[in-house]
């Protein structure tokens, strides 16, 4: 049973602009040494309150648009937001794990992450005051 559960911290460098950074890669090699061909389920988590995990399409313009949405639903207009600290508009970052959930969990069959066929996990990012994120992936199966 010792095996059952493993977990592991990547560290991400996100810059100084909002981004949408792919985490596909970064699972299944976690997942090709914590899940050793079994199924279970890998819970993606990133323990900051600006920053949030989407499940989507990328590399045909859906991570521009997700980032483009975020800012028509959450300007950085400074004066529209009570939290009121860091670059004008952060207050927005803060709001951002409401409608990017700050984890998601995942099917893992056979020791492969289950996603349809244009599926990737992104972390997502609009909080250019932080350079570096850290994600955790955890297996459990």
């Amino acid at each position: 049973m010792a095996d059952a559960f493993t977990t592991r911290t990547i560290d991400i460098a996100t810059g100084s602009k909002e981004t949408v950074h792919d985490l596909t890669a970064a699972c299944a090699a976690f997942l090709r040494d914590a899940a050793n061909g079994r199924d279970g389920l890998l819970n993606v988590f990133v323990p900051h309150a600006t920053a949030g995990i989407a499940i989507i399409e990328t590399g045909s313009g859906s991570d521009h648009d997700l980032l483009s949405v975020l800012q028509d639903l959450l300007p950085d207009e400074e004066d529209r937001w009570r939290h009121r600290h860091g670059t004008p508009g952060h207050g927005r970052d803060h709001v951002l794990p409401a409608f990017v959930p700050p984890h998601a969990t995942l099917p893992v069959i056979g020791g492969n992450l289950e996603l349809g066929t244009w599926q990737s996990v992104l972390l997502v990012d609009t909080n250019v005051d932080n350079p570096r994120r850290q994600v955790r992936l955890s297996f459990l199966g």
